[in-house]
């Protein structure tokens, strides 16, 4: 008996531990401490949109690859320095990540305004909120409150990040070591209704899989990416070639024609358990958004860093 109680006191607290520090972050963290600050970034996100509207996209990711990668922290954004090597010249980012110089304009605004208070992590998860809502997609309250790392991992950034490649067994597990389902997998993926793909994320795709690729498409690709390994690998192509700027729900019609771009994108359509919620996504954007926006809160939360733990960087790349 004595044992079962014991357990169950354990139990306890573990989960009020883990309340508290969900609880740590909230909607109106900075509301008494940089009460202009949501306003300075969601002014910058919108004017570089505006400027490029690839931007958006490029924002999008950003944070996407800072929370599979050791948490929303940060860690992106940090240049390499002595002790590590960065995130930035992993495979996954390598000449593909973009929105530095944006993330460096948000964070000096908001040090003239409010030094060292908003967190670079922080940054990351409302530029990412407000680049979607720029280009006519959903918004939902961001939970803040996010400390900044001070270190970050290339092998993590390698072996973390799902790659163009996965099927959706991998996809899934993937996606399920972050402490996000299925479900959350199939909608986030829907941020590909934006942004563009380089060559050689899809070179496979387009002519080793020409049975499951649309005809149509697969012609006007192959122009600007060539069947030879190191021709035209930068070259980009949009994820969604219908709506490539919009926030919508174009990239799951696109999957049900056989237009996914990349192979991991075709595998949600692909007569796999994703089928059902892609085929619904696809004729219900109402409930894309809605999942989607869901998922973007979860994801926010993965493998946070509160209170007296991290820091808030000055400079977004490099520690203090």
């Amino acid at each position: 008996m004595a044992s079962r109680q014991s357990l169950a006191c354990y139990t306890l607290a573990l989960l009020f531990a883990a309340a508290a520090v969900s609880a740590q972050l909230s909607t109106d963290f900075y509301d008494e401490t940089c009460p202009d600050a949501l306003d300075v970034i969601e002014s910058a996100v919108r004017a570089a949109v505006s400027k490029e509207s690839r931007m958006g996209a490029s924002l999008l990711r950003l944070h996407f690859h800072d929370c599979f990668v050791n948490g929303c922290d940060g860690s992106v954004l940090l240049d390499d320095a002595p002790g590590f090597s960065g995130e930035k010249t992993a495979q996954p980012n390598k000449n593909s990540l973009r929105g530095f110089e944006v993330i460096d304009d948000i964070k000096a605004q908001l040090e003239d305004a409010c030094e060292k208070t908003v967190s670079c992590a922080d940054i990351l998860a409302v530029a990412a909120r407000d680049s979607v809502v720029a280009l006519g997609g959903p918004t939902w309250d961001v939970e803040l409150g996010r400390r900044d790392g001070t270190t970050a991992s290339l092998d993590d950034a390698n072996n973390d990040l799902p790659a163009p490649t996965l099927d959706l067994a991998d996809l899934i597990k993937a996606f399920s070591k972050k402490g996000l389902s299925a479900t959350d997998m199939i909608a986030l993926s829907g941020g590909h209704t934006i942004g563009q793909a380089r060559c050689v994320n899809f070179r496979g795709r387009l002519y080793n899989e020409t049975t499951s690729l649309d005809a149509s498409l697969a012609s006007s690709l192959k122009p600007r990416c060539p069947s030879a390994t190191g021709n035209g690998d930068d070259n980009t192509s949009p994820l969604d070639p219908s709506t490539s700027y919009v926030f919508d729900n174009f990239y799951y019609k696109n999957l049900l024609r056989n237009k996914g771009l990349l192979h991991s994108d075709q595998q949600l359509f692909s007569g796999g358990s994703a089928d059902a919620q892609t085929k619904a996504y696809a004729s219900d954007m109402a409930g894309f958004f809605d999942d989607f926006r869901d998922a973007m809160v979860k994801m926010g939360g993965i493998g946070v860093v509160t209170g007296s733990g991290g820091q808030v960087r000055v400079n977004c790349r490099k520690a203090n």
